[in-house]
């Protein structure tokens, strides 16, 4: 068989669709990423893969969204697939529109979060409900990354069998490493009794940093944050934030890395304060590495993370709540190892790549 696996950005494949991607060829069947053109996708050129660039755009142009689409048809009329999985709201719902009008013979998609669960007016949300709607109707095998948003597809009557499937990651490459942890330490400059706080994620508002900036100015650590904004990103830009956080050494921006499980390794809490989210890879890339998660109460994250048990909770943009968090598990070395081993333990229940891959494929009938 023929897939074509579609998602709006470089930075979404690349962390995404390439284990799938992977998973998808090694039973034997062709495999083509579909994704707007960037520098991320040359790592899933350098292992072979064939990537179709569309030039999506997200936001809501009608004139882009009316290219992408028209490019999107030229494609699969070309590529001829047996299958099209899209992915994102907008993304995957001109994918599946045009595989619909193109005659591709089975449509799925998988949902990492609605646009209408997030903060926003009620009119953007509206718009988001009637497309997760107008796009249920043009797909075959429905599917989300989290039980709550599987629910929410269900009793909305987005898609009458939606399945929720999970997110997955590599144990063999997150895993407690005792070598790298000093390695790293070492190369900051970071004494090995200094707690060390990391977010990794897009630096955008809805993750929560001007909450988690202002928390930390209460808490005795240092806070390294890993990311950075992608060019496609819409909404206030965090740079302010960061030079009015008052933490001096204490902050470090290492920006865009691809030694995240090493970084995690060399930390000793993981914070992801955010106002929403899908189910994140960010948290279980921290419960399999062994750390202590603090995230926001929020769906996405209260499936991941037992409060007390594998980490804490907080209201979402609640700074004194999220500060009095970071302060307890600063203070208490024990309990960070006992939510951390737990963590590790859910995660490796959970939210083992292979498991979840071989899930999607086995429901994609692959």
């Amino acid at each position: 068989m023929k897939v074509l696996e579609i998602i709006n950005v470089d930075f979404s494949l690349r962390h995404f669709l390439l284990p799938l991607m992977r998973g998808i060829r090694a039973r034997g069947h062709e495999v083509v990423g579909v994704s707007a053109e960037g520098p991320l996708l040359d790592i899933a050129r350098a292992e072979g893969f064939r990537i179709a660039p569309i030039p999506f755009v997200r936001g809501l142009s009608p004139l882009a969204q009316w290219r992408a689409f028209r490019a999107l048809v030229v494609l699969m009329r070309t590529e001829r697939p047996d299958l099209v999985h899209a992915h994102m709201p907008i993304s995957g719902f001109l994918a599946r529109l045009a595989a619909r009008v193109a005659g591709v013979p089975r449509v799925a998609y998988t949902c990492h979060g609605y646009l209408f669960n997030q903060p926003s007016p009620w009119p953007r949300r509206a718009v988001s409900l009637l497309i997760e709607w107008l796009g249920g109707r043009l797909t075959d095998i429905y599917m989300t990354v989290s039980t709550k948003e599987g629910g929410d597809a269900r009793r909305l009557l987005i898609a009458r069998h939606a399945v929720a499937i999970g997110n997955g990651r590599d144990p063999a490459i997150y895993h407690p490493d005792p070598e790298a942890r000093a390695r790293l330490r070492a190369g900051f400059g970071v004494p090995p009794d200094r707690v060390v706080v990391v977010a990794v994620s897009r630096l955008v508002r809805h993750k929560g940093y001007p909450e988690l900036l202002a928390a930390m100015r209460e808490v005795d650590a240092e806070l390294w944050i890993v990311g950075e904004r992608l060019a496609s990103d819409h909404g206030e830009d965090m740079e302010p934030h960061f030079a009015a956080a008052g933490l001096g050494g204490r902050l470090r921006r290492l920006g865009y890395r691809e030694d995240v499980p090493a970084l995690l390794d060399a930390a000793d809490i993981f914070a992801l304060p955010s106002h929403f989210e899908g189910l994140p890879m960010s948290v279980i890339e921290a419960m399999l590495t062994g750390l202590p998660v603090i995230a926001t109460d929020i769906s996405g994250p209260n499936e991941q993370v037992l409060p007390g048990v594998t980490g804490l909770l907080v209201p979402p943009m609640r700074i004194a709540e999220l500060a009095e968090a970071l302060r307890r598990l600063t203070a208490d070395a024990a309990l960070r190892a006992r939510m951390g081993a737990a963590g590790r333990a859910r995660a490796l229940d959970l939210y083992d790549e292979q498991k979840v891959v071989a899930r999607t494929l086995d429901l994609m009938g692959l």
